[in-house]
């Protein structure tokens, strides 16, 4: 499960809105009427569908991809400019560390020697100051493109779900039924998947992801009935 932890984000953030996203290409026709269905046609459903989900699949995966080299030129650029002054401005840098670690519980004497250490090493203060001081945790652990990649797959796993029925079966009404119920496993899944991974409950996993997707659903599926001619 450790490489599923790295890219946990990337996989609920993909698998959520490819499942969501391509089900509410299917819920606007099914929300039409079994008329409006029969006559766009199963052919129809499938062609918007996988346009959907490849074109929002690789507009994701590019997203994340250009989000995460973001992150990096950012941290880079923070993580250079705290190490020039830790080198030019030590007994600012030593005053600073010494009163994170005192709020850390260190004892203030132990605190300052620890300071003046560090001191001493620029770029490990620097890193010290960018973890404790700033916030900001190096991101550089997994690649942009391997996490851009990650959210495509994701969403192309999880959002063909809605759409397999309807490669399947005959487009009538029925098929849509069916179609909700492959969207609701494929959210399942994914809540299971979060609960193997993480420290939440099986029941708040899978509950969260089956609520959002069943909100963003409905929503698809009511604008479908709003159109309804």
């Amino acid at each position: 499960m450790g490489r599923l932890q790295e890219y946990l984000k990337q996989i609920v953030y993909g698998g959520n809105d490819g499942i969501v996203t391509t089900f509410a290409v299917v819920a606007g026709f099914a929300g039409l009427g079994a008329e409006g269905t029969a006559t766009v046609g199963g052919i129809a459903v499938l062609l918007f569908g996988l346009a959907n989900l490849f074109s929002d699949a690789t507009a994701m995966g590019l997203g994340e991809f250009l989000s995460s080299r973001s992150e990096q030129d950012v941290y880079h650029a923070t993580l250079e400019k705290e190490r020039h002054e830790a080198r030019y401005n030590p007994e600012y840098f030593k005053t600073e560390a010494a009163g994170i670690l005192t709020l850390h519980g260190v004892d203030a004497g132990d605190a300052r020697e620890i300071a003046a250490t560090m001191a001493r090493h620029p770029d490990f203060m620097a890193d010290f100051m960018m973890q404790y001081r700033i916030g900001m945790a190096d991101p550089t652990t997994d690649g942009p493109a391997a996490r851009g990649a990650m959210t495509f797959i994701s969403f192309v796993v999880f959002g063909a779900a809605p759409l397999l029925p309807y490669f399947l079966l005959d487009p009538v009404p029925a098929t849509f039924l069916v179609s909700v119920f492959a969207t609701f496993a494929a959210l399942v899944a994914l809540g299971t998947l979060r609960w193997q991974v993480t420290d939440a409950t099986l029941a708040r996993a899978v509950g969260e992801s089956v609520l959002v997707g069943g909100i963003c659903a409905a929503v698809a599926y009511g604008v479908g009935v709003a159109f309804r001619v």
